[in-house]
């Protein structure tokens, strides 16, 4: 799906940046051309400053994103969701960062979230960024307390991972 939105921009570099931005970020577009997070307004000079590009690129891509019923109805109905990472230590939890080997290889999440509940422990976010969308993807998990040095190394030694930080 998101591979099939970028490529309706491929004409057009600097609008493909603005909507693999907004989809990174998790932006809308409201009825108005407007970007939105969760139905607050972000202006377009803000958004144009982030990807140093020009406002009019910004508002030409949301009037673009309206005119294709298909786009329109995805972006009109995105909503951003909270990254608890940075402030995890604050809250008493602790966040895992796993890069997979081949990020578009079945199996990944599921085998990760099996060895963490086979453990009991309590999941309080999960979240993967989209291969089509992040140059270097990932699967972040974040829980109650600290990780047991038995969890850590059984997913180190997951076939699908190539790397564990914290």
């Amino acid at each position: 799906m998101w591979s099939e939105i970028i490529r309706e921009f491929a004409d057009s570099p600097s609008q493909s940046r603005v909507v693999k931005f907004l989809l990174e970020n998790g932006f809308g577009v409201n009825a108005d051309g407007r970007i939105t997070c969760n139905g607050i307004e972000i202006p377009a000079t803000q958004v144009a400053k982030a990807l140093d590009t020009d406002r009019r690129v910004v508002d030409a891509t949301a009037q673009r994103i309206l005119s294709m019923p298909l786009h329109r109805d995805i972006f009109t109905f995105m909503r951003a969701a909270p990254d608890l990472t940075r402030v995890a230590e604050h809250l008493g939890l602790s966040v895992m960062t796993i890069l997979p080997r081949d990020a578009r290889e079945k199996g990944i999440v599921s085998a990760a979230v099996r060895l963490i509940a086979e453990e009991g422990l309590s999941i309080r976010q999960i979240f993967v960024t989209d291969p089509l969308l992040s140059e270097e993807p990932r699967l972040v998990v974040i829980i109650d307390g600290e990780f047991p040095p038995s969890i850590i190394e059984g997913i180190r030694r997951l076939p699908q991972v190539r790397q564990v930080t914290f």
